[in-house]
């Protein structure tokens, strides 16, 4: 089993080249990413080099050994003055096992991901949960039990980033929790250690959060540039307890892509909501919205609305947790349609 510490995903390739791909991991990934370097003090060690750079030396030792094992002297002592590679956050501790690799931020539970087909094999996902850290967003209430946006949109956006992993997207995550991983209660506890890629405080100023997302995702977009590469904005909107909605999306209208983005998405869910619930009606809407990071972002995005926080029916497409799953396996479907309209 690989185990991949997840500042992205790496996108799972066919079963019939998995397990070669899985044992040259951390060396070919160099290929397709820009590594920082490191020239190595008097004193320094593999744990005391990684700990200077905020790398976690339990999670970065093997994947630091692969890229340097050139340079490396004997017990993988470091040489003075001599630079050294260093692993990305997301090339971690590796092992090899038959059936997937293993993705920490997905919890106990759901860290086991093996590849389901190559539907998405190429395209890059940068997923981007509302709110976080000092900013719960939306609090609604149910019964005894307080609701908060970031909870359950970063719930069913984790959710979102393995069912495309397992198509063989890469995937961002931007707002990350490394500690919650997917959870099955209804009731998401809050917490505010949520940070913003690769390990940013999130700030309290709300402009400030915003700008800090959208660098985020602009420097991966640059790095990554002529690939296909989308984002998905997940949240959670509120308003009075009286009105239900369905699920919403908004895209930037200088955006044609964005626009047919949001508009496979309304598509797909229409679809679900007229086989599974036919004389229900689905009412969600397209439209364009002035919204900073869709403004100020360079991929497409699409800004999605889950529905309202305060109504009733509207959480329980929240707290159920097959309802969080349903929403991400729906999403999946849309973008697979996206990526193939686009290829």
């Amino acid at each position: 089993m690989k185990n991949i510490n997840t500042d992205f995903f790496l996108s799972l390739p066919h079963k019939f080249y998995f397990t070669f791909f899985l044992v040259f991991f951390v060396t070919s990934i160099s290929l397709a990413q820009d590594y920082p370097t490191s020239v190595a003090k008097n004193g320094d060690g593999i744990y005391s080099l990684l700990k200077r750079h905020g790398l976690s030396p339990s999670e970065h030792f093997n994947a630091f050994i692969e890229l340097n094992k050139t340079k490396l002297g004997k017990n993988n002592s470091l040489f003075v003055g001599q630079k050294y590679t260093l692993p990305l956050k997301d090339a971690a501790t590796s092992s090899t096992a038959s059936g997937g690799a293993i993705y920490p931020i997905f919890g106990k539970t759901y860290e086991q991901v093996s590849p389901v087909d190559n539907s998405l094999k190429g395209a890059i996902y940068y997923l981007v949960s509302g709110h976080g850290g000092p900013d719960p967003g939306a609090v609604g209430r149910y019964g005894n039990h307080t609701l908060c946006e970031d909870e359950y949109a970063y719930d069913v956006t984790l959710r979102l980033a393995r069912t495309l992993i397992e198509r063989g997207a890469l995937v961002y995550m931007i707002i990350r929790d490394e500690n919650d991983g997917i959870r099955d209660d209804s009731y998401l506890k809050p917490d505010k250690d949520e940070t913003c890629y690769p390990s940013l405080t999130i700030p309290r100023n709300h402009t400030k959060r915003l700008r800090q997302r959208k660098d985020a995702v602009n420097k991966l977009y640059l790095r990554h540039k002529g690939s296909f590469q989308r984002m998905i904005i997940v949240h959670v909107d509120s308003r009075s307890k009286g009105e239900n909605i369905d699920v919403f999306f908004y895209h930037d209208h200088r955006s044609k892509t964005g626009k047919k983005l949001a508009n496979n998405l309304q598509q797909t869910f229409k679809k679900k909501y007229d086989t599974h619930q036919p004389n229900r009606g689905y009412h969600g809407t397209v439209s364009d919205r002035n919204l900073y990071v869709l403004k100020y972002s360079y991929p497409p995005a699409v800004f999605i609305e889950l529905g309202n926080i305060n109504h009733h029916r509207d959480q329980q497409r929240f707290i159920h947790n097959n309802n969080r799953q349903a929403l991400a396996n729906w999403m999946c479907e849309a973008l697979i349609k996206d990526f193939g309209n686009n290829k």
